[in-house]
């Protein structure tokens, strides 16, 4: 979601704060800005809209020498996308920029109201400002001033506030939103996310929960939740930024499509072996005592739960509940012990799937999460984590990190298969097979993708979509409804191809496009019955199949494969890319769609 950048050092700040925001767009944001700390003075620019405006508001800018700097890219939570709602927020000597919610801002606004304090804007954030120089007026050190207004926040927040009253330094607090400090020798970074950082400096430190603090040159001082400094211990950070490059593909999104042959085998890299799935980062007895699993997840991550539930239950043998991480914390759900409690995030910083897990964890439950990134807090909240290994992925629409999900949970589930005894030996070599194949199933022909560029020009219009499809094929098709309504804004829905007669079909007809999952390998006959049924009513087909449906208005040919999985991956790519040709001919940003974030650190 919003991206935060800082900065202690001589350099030209607003480069490498613009920069860094650069990095950090894939999140999502409606409008930026920065403010910078030189000889003693602070100057600052906002601007709504994307990073090019606020380039252009700062252009004559120069900000060479020591001094500090902090910037943000914005997704509205309160208030409305405007300059004065857009971040850095002021006070009268003091900016700070924060990502997250605090979610007593009512009665701390109202009381600063009534001590005089004039807000300017609709955000929960300018309270923190407004605290901070209270404290200083009261007579408190700058430092000992943050302390105290931190002290009085609730909510999730990661901060970095500057001012005239301690020029050249930084303050900083983390708690629930992510947040990390990277050392180049004098100079130090600050970011949300490692990609801001990666290229200025070598080793980073990532903050936990409840820590503060704050930096100046050449310095760092940390301080735990109990108040007690705490040494900065850092790990080095990755070099190679090209995979946050286009690669010369129109979007982020379409080389995310054309990489998941590629990643899919970093994925299984040193996993699947010849007799078995053998995961390093699980300890012996990981599995032992449990009896189920509950699978907590949001979005597209909660496709892949979806599609791990029937893999898990089918050959694991083991109860598989699923469940969309926003609803479960407030359903008072019943937590036993011997329950396995699987998250699935790509960024490992989605709000509600990290509160599901704390609550997984109070209850005692064992925790396993299936993420893209390390160290990020998902990561570090659960017991042991599984990664996915799928890079950087800038498209806010997710797909390559869906695809190494399910993956991950296809693999885990022959390895609990392996605990269990549940699986044979000829049927783990048969999957481990098709996992070897799974790569050639990801591959984007050239041949295919033209086929669906020509297709997607009949799609523009029309009262919706359905997806629809069966057993394995149900999540997929939610997923490649999810993701054409993300980035093309038009009406679809993922339905089980045997419910359309329960009420769906009243819908039916020319205007009615349905894209119809039909994989020879998985009940074939009858979803072929199901999409004869709307073809009656007069909806308009298209079929994706290895097999020619004759009924079919529109029919993508897909390969004959002798595993469910290697039809699922090859028709994953085939509703990934129809979505993308759509969005393109209807001229949207494809990467950065409207309303959307990457990373939802709020709930």
């Amino acid at each position: 979601m919003c991206g935060i950048v800082g900065y202690i050092g001589p350099k030209e700040k607003k480069s490498i704060l613009l920069d860094g925001l650069q990095e950090l767009e894939y999140r999502g944001y409606d409008s930026a800005g920065f403010a910078v700390i030189s000889g003693g003075k602070l100057s600052h620019f906002k601007a709504v809209g994307k990073l090019a405006n606020l380039r252009k508001k700062a252009a004559d800018f120069t900000s060479e020498g020591p001094g500090a700097a902090i910037g943000h890219t914005r997704w509205a939570t309160h208030g409305k996308p405007t300059e004065l709602n857009a971040h850095p927020h002021m006070g009268a000597f003091s900016y700070v920029v924060h990502n997250g919610i605090i979610e007593n801002y009512r009665p701390l606004k109202e009381e600063l109201e009534a001590q005089g304090v004039r807000f300017l804007s609709q955000t929960d954030t300018e309270v923190i400002v407004h605290l901070f120089e209270q404290k200083i007026r009261e007579g408190l050190e700058p430092f000992e001033a943050f302390r105290a207004t931190i002290g009085r926040l609730e909510g999730a927040y990661a901060i970095l506030l500057i001012s005239e009253a301690a020029p050249e330094t930084i303050f900083f607090a983390k708690n629930g939103s992510p947040l990390l400090i990277a050392l180049d020798g004098e100079e130090i970074y600050f970011a949300s996310s490692d990609t801001a950082v990666i290229g200025k400096a070598q080793e980073a430190y990532y903050l936990e929960d409840g820590e503060y603090g704050y930096a100046r040159p050449g310095e760092v001082r940390l301080y735990r939740p109990d108040d007690e400094p705490k040494a900065l211990t850092t790990i080095p950070l990755p070099s190679d930024k090209a995979m946050a490059q286009k690669d010369g593909y129109r979007f982020f999104m379409e080389k995310e499509i054309y990489e998941q042959s590629t990643v899919i085998g970093d994925t299984i890299l040193g996993r699947v072996l010849d007799e078995g799935i053998e995961f390093e980062e699980l300890p012996d007895g990981f599995f032992d005592g449990i009896a189920s699993i509950t699978i907590c997840a949001c979005g597209t991550s909660y496709h892949a739960g979806l599609t791990g539930a029937y893999l898990l239950e089918r050959m694991a043998r083991i109860p598989c509940r699923v469940e969309i991480a926003s609803e479960f914390r407030y359903k008072e759900p019943l937590l036993s012990p011997d329950t396995l409690f699987v998250t699935i995030s790509q960024s490992g910083e989605t709000a509600d799937t990290l509160e599901a897990l704390k609550m997984a964890k109070r209850a005692g439950l064992r925790s396993l999460t299936i993420c893209n990134v390390d160290n990020s807090s998902i990561v570090r909240e659960s017991d042991a984590a599984i990664l996915t290994r799928a890079g950087i992925e800038k498209g806010v629409a997710s797909t390559k990190a869906f695809a190494t999900q399910v993956m991950v949970l296809w693999m885990l589930t022959l390895h609990l298969g392996q605990k269990r005894g549940t699986l044979e030996s000829a049927t783990i070599r048969r999957e481990i097979d098709a996992m070897r194949r799974s790569p050639s199933a990801l591959l984007v022909e050239e041949k295919l993708h033209e086929r669906i560029h020509r297709l997607s020009k009949r799609y523009l219009h029309g009262h919706g979509f359905f997806f629809i499809g069966r057993d394995l094929f149900f999540p997929l098709a939610l997923e490649g409804a999810l993701k054409l309504k993300e980035i093309s804004y038009l009406h679809a829905e993922g339905y089980p191809a045997g419910e359309m007669k329960h009420g769906p079909i009243a819908l039916a007809d020319a205007e009615l496009f349905t894209i119809a999952l039909m994989p020879r390998t998985l009940l074939y006959d009858k979803i072929k019955s199901n999409v004869e049924e709307l073809s009656a009513r007069d909806a308009t087909i298209l079929a994706i199949s290895p097999e020619e449906f004759e009924l079919a208005d529109d029919f993508i040919r897909t390969k004959h494969a002798e595993h469910p999985m290697l039809e699922f991956f090859e028709m994953m790519v085939v509703t990934q890319l129809l979505a993308m040709e759509i969005a393109i001919r209807l001229g949207n940003d494809v990467d950065m769609p409207r309303n959307l974030a990457k990373s939802v650190t709020v709930e």
